[in-house]
C-alpha cells in the first residue's frame, strides 16, 4: 500500500528519493569519526567519481528523457533539441548566479560570492555545500516528474556518489580546523537541501507538466554546471588529476549501466 502510494505520487516519491540522498550523505561521514583522515589522493579519486555519476545521471536520466519528453509533447527533433538545450544553459545560469549572490567558501578554491564578513567560516562552508547538493536534488524532482522508474534509478546513481561525498566533505572539515564532531554534523546536515530541492522540483513539474522537458534539462544544466565549476576544478588542484579521471569514467559507467541496464 505504502510503495503504491509512493508510485502514484511524484511529489511523494521525490521526497523519499530526496531523503534517500541526503541519508546516504550523512552515512558517508560516519567513517570520519572512526578514521584520522584519507589521502588526498583517494579524496580526489571520490570527488572523479562524484563527477562522472552526475555526469551520466545528466546525459541519461535528464537529458535524454527530457527530449523524449518534448517529442511526444509534438515537437520536432530541432525543436526538441533547442528547447531543452536552452533549458540546460538556464539551469546552468541559475547556479552560476546563485554563486554570485551568496557567500560561501570552498574547501580549496577559498571564499566566493558577497563579502563573508559578518558570518562565521562554517556557515560559508555549509553553503558551498548547499549550493553543490541543491542541483542534485532538483534532479532527483525532476526525474520522478517524468516517472517512478526514472525516479528511482536516479535517486539510486546519486545516493551512491553521496556517499563517498559525505566523507569526503566530513574529512574536509576535519583538515581545515573543525573538530571531528562538528565535521560530521555538518558533512551530515549538508544533505538535507536534496529532500528539498526534490520537492520543489516535482511539485514545479507536476503541477505544469507541460514543462517537464524544460525542468528535466534545466536540472540536467545545473548538475552540469557544478560538475564543471566545482568538482573538476576541486579534484585537479592537488596535481592528481589521473586519479581524479580514474573515478570519473568509473563513476561515470556505473551510473550509465544503472540507468541503461536496469531502466
Amino acid at each position: 500500500m505504502i510503495l503504491a502510494t509512493i508510485q502514484a505520487n511524484p511529489v511523494l516519491g521525490a521526497l523519499c528519493g530526496g531523503l534517500i540522498a541526503a541519508g546516504a550523505t550523512a552515512l558517508g561521514t560516519l567513517p570520519a569519526w572512526f578514521s584520522r583522515g584519507i589521502s588526498e589522493r583517494f579524496q580526489d579519486a571520490l570527488l572523479g567519481f562524484g563527477a562522472g555519476v552526475m555526469l551520466a545521471a545528466s546525459a541519461f536520466s535528464l537529458v535524454l528523457p527530457g527530449l523524449q519528453a518534448a517529442g511526444e509533447s509534438g515537437l520536432g527533433p530541432w525543436s526538441s533539441g533547442s528547447l531543452v538545450g536552452a533549458a540546460i544553459l538556464a539551469g546552468a545560469l541559475a547556479i552560476m548566479l546563485m554563486e554570485r549572490w551568496v557567500p560561501h567558501e570552498h574547501f580549496i578554491k577559498g571564499p566566493e560570492g558577497p563579502s563573508p564578513a559578518r558570518l562565521k567560516r562554517a556557515w560559508l562552508f555549509v553553503f558551498a555545500i548547499c549550493l553543490h547538493n541543491l542541483p542534485e536534488g532538483l534532479a532527483i524532482g525532476a526525474a520522478f516528474a517524468s516517472g517512478h522508474a526514472h525516479g528511482v534509478l536516479l535517486t539510486t546513481g546519486i545516493a551512491i556518489q553521496d556517499l563517498p561525498e559525505g566523507l569526503v566533505v566530513a574529512i574536509a572539515l576535519m583538515a581545515v580546523g573543525y573538530d571531528r564532531t562538528r565535521a560530521v554534523l555538518v558533512g551530515a546536515g549538508s544533505g538535507l537541501i536534496e529532500p528539498v530541492g526534490a520537492v520543489l522540483g516535482a511539485s514545479v513539474l507536476v503541477a505544469a507538466p507541460l514543462l517537464l522537458p524544460v525542468g528535466l534539462g534545466f536540472a540536467a544544466g545545473a548538475m552540469l554546471f557544478v560538475v564543471s565549476h566545482e568538482i573538476i576544478p576541486e579534484s585537479h588542484r592537488q596535481g592528481h588529476e589521473q586519479h581524479a579521471t580514474s573515478g570519473l569514467m568509473v563513476g561515470f559507467v556505473l551510473m550509465m549501466l544503472l540507468d541503461t541496464a536496469l531502466g
